[in-house]
């Protein structure tokens, strides 16, 4: 079952990301709170969503948060995947497949032109993952970040 994400959920949410850090190999950068989670998916304007995925029995066994981009070319919003994560013992059972279905459901639904993410480069199996359902990878783009003492530095 994949659904929206309530306020309930913020603790597994954040249990979720810490998990994703570590198989990402970077468990110390992952350093959101309960509290920042709470206001950035629930908060009086929230600009993040997230959705879960259960078992059977209920159980959170996944989740993906997302937030709206905008296409200047297009004229319209499309959704930037920011995390899609699975449980290992979870994997194989059609969850990723179900969360990336329903992103895309929302944004045909919405009239968005696109899901979009990133990828690890050596994240081969995810990677075939995305292929698989129809993703192609934006080669010709290098994605670019401004953080930390440079970000400050500029800011300044």
């Amino acid at each position: 079952m994949i659904r929206a994400a309530v306020a309930g959920d913020v603790p597994v949410i954040r249990a979720l990301i810490a998990e994703l850090a570590e198989y990402e190999r970077e468990a110390e950068a992952a350093k959101a709170t309960e509290e920042q989670l709470r206001e950035a998916l629930f908060g009086e304007r929230p600009a993040v969503y997230a959705l879960i995925a259960e078992d059977d029995g209920g159980r959170v066994v996944g989740f993906a948060v997302y937030f709206l981009n905008f296409s200047t070319w297009n004229g319209v919003h499309g959704i930037y995947l920011e995390d899609l994560f699975v449980r290992p013992e979870a994997r194989g059972g059609g969850y990723g497949g179900a969360l990336l279905r329903e992103l895309a459901r929302i944004a045909c639904e919405r009239g968005y032109a696109r899901v979009e993410w990133s990828v690890l480069d050596w994240n081969e199996p995810s990677i075939a993952f995305y292929k698989a359902l129809g993703a192609v990878a934006q080669d010709e783009w290098t994605t670019m970040r401004l953080s930390g003492e440079a970000l400050a530095r500029l800011g300044a």
